[in-house]
């Protein structure tokens, strides 16, 4: 949930500025960041483990594409890299997070 707080800020403050191109992108970091929240949310009820594990994988994926989006705000000069810093660093922990769980998950369905 924190983080898709942050991530709601960081959209405001795009829409904040002129640049057309920050609006576009950040309304796409903001879909893929809102979605990693609510896929673990709903991972957290599933049915099964294979529902479990289902439902972090898009956590994942969404967790990846928010780094993308945020890299590619940072290379294209939209807003400044040291104010992206902090949530990339935080999305890359998201990743490594997930796939962990992810893993672990798998490995012991196989069990």
């Amino acid at each position: 949930m924190a983080y898709g707080v942050r991530a709601v800020r960081l959209f405001r403050a795009l829409q904040e500025s002129s640049d057309r191109a920050g609006w576009v992108i950040g309304k796409q970091f903001l879909r893929s960041a809102t979605s990693i929240g609510a896929n673990v949310a709903e991972a957290q009820a599933g049915e099964s483990r294979k529902d479990f594990v289902h439902k972090l994988q898009i956590a994942q994926k969404e967790a990846r594409e928010s780094l993308y989006w945020l890299r590619l705000l940072a290379e294209a000069e939209v807003t400044a890299p040291s104010r992206l810093r902090g949530i990339t660093r935080e999305t890359d922990e998201l990743v490594a997070i997930l796939t962990a769980i992810t893993r672990n998950a798998k490995r012991n369905s196989a069990r």
